[in-house]
């Protein structure tokens, strides 16, 4: 069950490269403002896609690197989790050979320990889908915005 959880997270991530991919691969918008009806001479509308290029080129690095580590810490979880079962497996055979009283008082703190990492692990995952819907809704908002520029254009 852990290991379906983990391929989710992977082809979630593969979609969000894929998203960015797609936005950087998109053509930018023409640059010349005799054809849009504005002048050489207009200020505001360089000055706006200078931001816009800008702020597209801070994002999408942003994005790159989050996904580098979003793709590193579900790796690091995917370890986790089988260190995790390869533990639980052999403190069930320690309990089965000795069941001593200070076994399972240290059983039961390992056990809530994995109980815990189990939860923060859920955490992590409900937070990278909440990530992965806002990257997909930059990415329709970024895909809206170029059909509108065109639209006009």
């Amino acid at each position: 069950m852990e290991s379906s959880s983990g391929s989710n997270h992977r082809d979630l991530a593969e979609e969000s490269e894929r998203s960015v991919a797609a936005v950087q691969d998109q053509p930018e918008p023409p640059t010349d403002h005799r054809a849009t009806g504005g002048g050489d001479d207009d200020p505001l509308e360089r000055s706006s896609e200078v931001l816009a290029k800008g702020l597209s080129s801070m994002l999408s690095s942003v994005i790159k690197d989050f996904d580098f580590r979003a793709r590193e810490t579900l790796g690091s979880q995917d370890q986790l989790s089988s260190a995790i079962d390869r533990l639980t497996q052999e403190l069930d055979q320690l309990l089965e050979d000795a069941p001593l009283p200070f076994i399972m008082q240290h059983a039961a703190k390992i056990s809530s320990v994995r109980k815990r990492v189990s939860s923060l692990n859920l955490l992590l995952k409900s937070i990278q889908g909440r990530i992965d819907n806002i990257d997909r809704l930059m990415s329709i908002g970024t895909t809206h915005e170029k059909t509108t520029t065109e639209g006009s254009g």
